[in-house]
Order: C-alpha cells, then structure tokens, then sequence
C-alpha cells in the first residue's frame, strides 16, 4: 500500500430540516457579523430564510450577498470580498448550489488572509488564515461543501481553481428538504456529475488515489444509481433527494482527495464558453471520455460498474463489462431527459477545433487521466458526442 493523505470537512450534519436551526448546529464557529452568500434565486424563493432567521434569532448580524451566478465570475468573487470586508464580517455561510460555495470559500480565505487571488490560484498556493466557513448544499452534485476546491471563471473562455485544504469548510449541512424544490432538469444533471465525480475519482491516475477515496466512491455510486432516477421523476421521495445527497457528498470527499480528471477538462470548454450548466457539460462528454479511457481503465470501470446498475455483476470481468457500463451511463442520461449530443445545445461542429485546444490548459485535471489526451484525441472525443 503506497503513501496517502485524506482530509475532508471537520464536522458533518445530516438532518431534515437543519438549515432552519443552523445556529444551534454551528454556534461554535459562526458569531458576530456573518456573510451569508447565496444567488438570487433562493433568495427569490426564500429557501434561505430559515437560515438567516436562525442565525439572527442567536444574536448575530447576517449581511446577505446574493448576487452569485451559474459558474461564477471572477468579479463577482472580488464583490463578495469586498462587500464582506466592509460589512466587517467575522464568518460565512455558504448556501445554494457550487457556485455559491465556491465564492464562500474564496471569500473566507481572501477576507482574512488579505491574500492576493493571483497568488492563490493552483494546487496549494493559498496561505490562509480564512474567516471560519460553514457550508449548505441545496443541490445533489457538486460536493463542494466536502471539498478544497473553488472554480471561478476568469474569462469568457477560460476557469481556474484555487486548491488548498485551507478552504475546506468548517461545517458541512446537509439539509435534504432544500433540494425537494430541484426542478427535474436541475436533478438529473447535478445527480450525473455527482457520479462522475466517484467514477473520476475512483479510476484517477493521480499518486493519492487511496483506499478510503475508492470506498467512499463506490457508496456514492450506490446510492446515487439507485435513486437518481426516482428522484428526478419523482421529486417529493424524501428518501430519494435524501439519498442523492448523501452520496453527493461522499463523492465530493472522495474526489478531493483522489482528484478527477479528463471528464471534467473537456466539460470546462463547454460550461465556459456557450454556457452549459457544469453538470450537463460533464454528462454530455462522459461516455466518449469513458470509451477513450477503456484500454487503460477497462478494469476499474468493470469494478465500480455494479454499484450503479446492480444487473452488470452478471456480466463478466473486463471489456465486456466496461463497455456495458458505458453504454448503460448513455441510457441513463436519455432516461432521464438530459441531452445526449453537443448539437443539442447548441454547439456548433466548426467550435470543437477551439473547445479542444481550450480543453488542453486543464493540466491540472487532466494529469489525472487514466490514458494519456492529446488535443488531437479531444477533438476526436468531442466529434464523437457532436
């Protein structure tokens, strides 16, 4: 067995109904003036309002910052710092879905370490301190609130990340009643880049791979096969969203320490630049990832492939196994409504020559990648999901 390291949130809570006592769950970390980070569709809605309600009946002073967007931007991030510094804030909470954890944890750490982000973006470069940070998923995908990861789109074609456990928050709350309200849409897409998070993780390439992150993967896997699709058609199974967000989380703890790889690197060119959600993006392009990984990968996908769909155990060992996986995950994605081609979303073939070579600047996931890509075999993958 090689060397690993393993980190993760301190402190998880699951419990219905928690974001609506959350200062009874985080009295010890959050007091004084808390920055509570959103986007203005919860707040619309008033999914938050439990929340802020708990926290200012416990005496503390909430300034809301709801102004977070789908893949959020670089000025967006430097607002919420700024605004965070003027309001003198002492902790944050972040609530919604990745995009509103993302900036909570660049925001935790740029309030109080006065760090300049240029010198924090990549794989360990954040110093730290940060302000203490409690994160509330609302969605079933991202597993942000478990992970040292922030995404941030610095420009019209291009993401970067900060990486660092100094980010990780506090306090994770996992409340399944916020996510009753998903729309199916939103489900479906979240739930499949949950998935590919745990597949991702559990065949990375990157020298951490480690046992707890490929037990952790296959729950997630199990959980998330098992009740993705009751939850999408079905979306008031409280078991169900329960389910989907447990395994979302163990996922999330799973791929930041076993980190993802080529799925992800070409989702980014199309999540950034025609504006695909993130976890549509990473469902149209996983198969094709998968059937290039298969020389490479065909065994740890034969592995993992049961957990999902319980019928492939029957099937043997291998090549036949892996390719009934994938095809399988193809299935998936149309039963549950998701397009299946990039022409569905509007891409245009001409734009894959461009989205390949943006695809390239992913070093940092695509290291990870169970067989060598090439620009060359990217366009030959995104041609194949066109």
């Amino acid at each position: 067995m090689t060397s690993f390291v393993f980190n993760t949130t301190k402190s998880l809570i699951f419990e219905s109904g928690a974001a609506a006592c959350l200062a009874d769950h985080c009295a010890a970390s959050l007091s004084g003036n808390c920055f509570f980070i959103t986007d203005p569709t919860l707040r619309e809605l008033g999914l938050c309002d439990g929340a802020i309600a708990s926290l200012e009946s416990a005496g503390m002073t909430v300034n809301v910052f709801s102004d977070v967007e789908a893949d959020p931007s670089l000025a967006t991030v430097l607002a919420a710092v700024e605004a965070a510094k003027a309001s003198n804030s002492t902790c944050v909470v972040g609530f919604g879905g990745g995009s509103s954890l993302d900036v909570s944890k660049l925001v935790a750490l740029l309030v109080a370490s006065d760090q300049d982000l240029n010198d924090a973006w990549g794989v360990g470069n954040a110093k730290g301190p940060r302000l203490p940070l409690v994160a509330v998923p609302t969605t079933a995908g991202t597993g942000s609130e478990v992970t040292p990861i922030s995404i941030v789109t610095v420009s019209e074609e291009e993401k970067r990340g900060v990486s660092s456990p100094i980010i990780l928050p506090d306090i994770a709350v996992l409340d399944p009643d916020l996510t009753l309200s998903l729309p199916p849409h939103v489900t479906a897409a979240t739930g499949v880049d949950a998935m590919v998070h745990a597949i991702e993780a559990y065949a990375s390439k990157n020298p951490n791979n480690n046992p707890v992150s490929k037990l952790l993967a296959c729950e997630a896997l199990r959980l998330l096969g098992a009740n993705i699709e009751t939850a999408v058609h079905h979306g008031n199974d409280l078991q169900a969203r329960s389910a989907m967000l447990l395994g979302s989380m163990l996922a999330g703890q799973a791929f930041a320490n076993s980190p993802i790889a080529a799925v992800h690197a070409l989702a980014y060119p199309i999540g950034s630049t025609f504006h695909v959600s993130h976890g549509l993006s990473n469902t149209l392009v996983l198969p094709h990832v998968l059937r290039f990984n298969a020389p490479n990968a065909a065994d740890s996908y034969s592995e993992i492939a049961p957990n999902v769909f319980p019928a492939l155990a029957d099937v043997e060992h291998g090549p036949a196994r892996c390719g009934a996986f994938i095809d399988e995950l193809g299935s998936l994605s149309k039963r549950l409504g998701l397009q299946t081609k990039l022409r569905d979303v509007g891409i245009p073939r001409d734009a894959l020559s461009k989205m390949a070579a943006d695809a390239m600047l992913q070093t940092r996931l695509l290291v990870n990648n169970p067989r060598e890509l090439s620009e060359s075999d990217a366009f030959e993958i995104y041609t194949s999901a066109w």
